[in-house]
């Protein structure tokens, strides 16, 4: 009784001491926080943070005898001339180079991929204020380097300081919440890997982290607050090596996403390298290639993305036709990349104007369908897993845990008894004369006993999981909290009802019967192994005593 006392202390020490500690200095942080807050705080206070400077203001203006970029625009003024307010020029999807924006004798130049050298009021583009006097007509001029292919064109917004600065952000807003979304699915991933063992989830975060890369670098993000990436000066390459790369694993993903979840792990494999080795060669070439052939290197990988897409969306509308699973989200992820090339075919001006958020977009879209895609897979994989161990621990024919499921409960609930302080018996059974049940009713007749036994077991216990078969025409009950006497009560229970079922089984002249032991944790046992011995004892002196019997272990 002193032992198992001072078991319950132990108990009680480190469960609901260690919670009403916890209690306790929440409750103390609590209302230290809110009492020292108001103690320090007054109604009419103020914080004041950051400390004057003594940095000069950047100059924004061009270096001195500068040669303009090769391409130019003139953005006249109102008929009339200038209004006499301020007014905001800012050049947006300027992907290369330097942008220079001149009126009369100012000039202003810019980098997209390097944010030192830009107004700060114009975080997502170039941009100047200019402040011309009532009905001046001279023009600003804006000059700008050839896009990395046709039609990627410049986009230049006129109006009022404000105004324009709003959507200045606002683009930067979205460009900056693509990265981010990118970088949280990426992060989601790798800390789904150590649970599924699954390779796809590290190819996943892989491609978010390549998608980071080619969106920083598309829309001037890898030069904000400063550069991170050495973009600047050889924006073409960059442009084009990320594209090949980028495009070549969202094909990869779409075709994985259209093949769905019975495509064989060696096909999936030889498909993931061999699109990978194919774009990764084409990035290497775009990024060692003379500077002529970034061009029509460009247009070869968008054509050449547009084929397999078409491809790759017949596969899906054929697989859709047939009603196979796993093609929704495949043409989901799709839809965007379809409205972007039929913006492209009709001339939307929209798209022109926000390329560089439209296509983020398409791929955050893209990457969160896929994540999606990803979710089921690895609840798939969670319920395959547990099958398997259901499997694995369970006997075929009775249903009931195996040995190994068994003695791995008896000692989780041995550990559990001496932690909490509670009780613990275990009950061993065996049928008696199964053998000859064998040889005159046949091993048919003897499947069956053994199923009605189960049967039994489990009006016995109050889990499904505290009875098990350990092998043969033996089995063993777990009785949590239960104390000797009451579970030397239910075994006589459990031999009555078995010997109530022979009759049940439609075979003349069988009598069903058990042996059973049954054994109490103690004092001084010191692992389960303990209480199956006794169990095991008992039943054998079950045995020598007549059969048909319970028998309660010495002391």
């Amino acid at each position: 009784m002193h032992s198992q006392g001072r078991g319950r202390l132990q108990g009680w020490n480190w469960s609901r001491v260690g919670l009403a500690v916890l209690g306790l200095l929440a409750v103390l942080v609590v209302l230290v926080n809110a009492f020292g807050r108001a103690g320090r705080w007054s109604v009419d206070g103020y914080l004041v943070t950051g400390a004057p400077t003594r940095e000069a203001p950047r100059d924004w203006r061009c270096a001195p005898d500068s040669p303009p970029p090769a391409l130019r625009a003139v953005v006249p003024p109102p008929p009339g001339g200038w209004p006499g307010v301020p007014q905001a020029v800012s050049v947006f999807n300027a992907f290369a180079g330097e942008v220079r924006l001149e009126y009369r004798d100012r000039a202003v130049c810019g980098r997209m991929h390097d944010a030192r050298t830009r107004d700060s009021r114009f975080r997502a583009g170039v941009g100047m204020v200019i402040v011309p006097q009532a009905g001046n007509e001279d023009p600003v001029v804006v000059y700008w380097n050839p896009p990395p292919k046709p039609g990627w064109i410049p986009t230049i917004r006129v109006g009022a300081p404000s105004e324009v600065q709003h959507v200045d952000t606002l683009r930067l807003v979205v460009r900056t919440a693509c990265l981010a979304v990118a970088l949280v699915l990426a992060a989601t991933a790798l800390m789904a890997y150590p649970a599924s063992r699954d390779w796809t989830f590290l190819g996943y975060a892989l491609l978010c982290a390549l998608s980071v890369l080619w969106q920083a670098t598309l829309s001037g993000l890898s030069g904000y607050p400063e550069p991170w990436l050495p973009v600047a000066g050889h924006e073409q390459r960059w442009f084009v090596g990320l594209s090949s790369m980028g495009l070549g694993a969202v094909l990869c993903g779409m075709w994985l996403l259209v093949a769905g979840p019975g495509l064989a792990s060696g096909v999936r494999r030889r498909m993931v390298l061999f699109t990978s080795g194919t774009w990764v060669a084409a990035s290497i070439v775009a990024m060692s290639a003379p500077a002529a052939w970034m061009g029509p290197m460009a247009v070869g990988v968008e054509l050449a993305f547009r084929m397999v897409f078409l491809l790759i969306l017949g596969w899906a509308l054929a697989r859709l036709w047939k009603r196979l699973p796993g093609v929704i989200p495949a043409l989901a992820a799709m839809v965007p990349f379809a409205v972007l090339a039929l913006l492209e075919l009709a001339g939307s001006r929209l798209l022109v104007e926000y390329r560089t958020e439209a296509i983020q977009l398409a791929i955050t879209w893209f990457l969160a369908v896929s994540a999606y895609a990803l979710n089921l897979r690895l609840g798939r994989l969670r319920r395959q897993r547990d099958e398997a161990q259901l499997l694995a621990e369970t006997d075929p024919l009775t249903g009931l845990p195996n040995r190994r499921a068994g003695l791995r409960r008896l000692q989780e609930m041995f550990a559990a008894a001496r932690r909490e302080g509670t009780g613990l018996s275990v009950a061993f059974v065996d049928i008696d004369h199964f053998k000859s049940i064998n040889d005159h009713h046949g091993h048919d007749a003897g499947d069956q006993v053994l199923v009605a036994a189960a049967q039994a077991l489990r009006g016995a216990v109050r889990g499904a999981s505290e009875a098990a078969r350990m092998g043969g025409e033996e089995f063993l009950v777990l009785l949590p909290g239960v104390s000797a006497a009451s579970a030397v009560q239910r075994m006589e229970s459990l031999r009555s009802r078995l010997a109530a079922r022979a009759g049940t089984l439609g075979f003349d002249g069988l009598v069903l019967t058990a042996s059973i032991g049954v054994t109490s944790l103690r004092r001084d046992d010191t692992d389960a192994a303990a209480l199956l011995r006794r169990a095991d004892a008992a039943m054998y002196a079950a045995k020598r005593g007549g059969r048909d019997r319970v028998e309660l272990a010495a002391d």
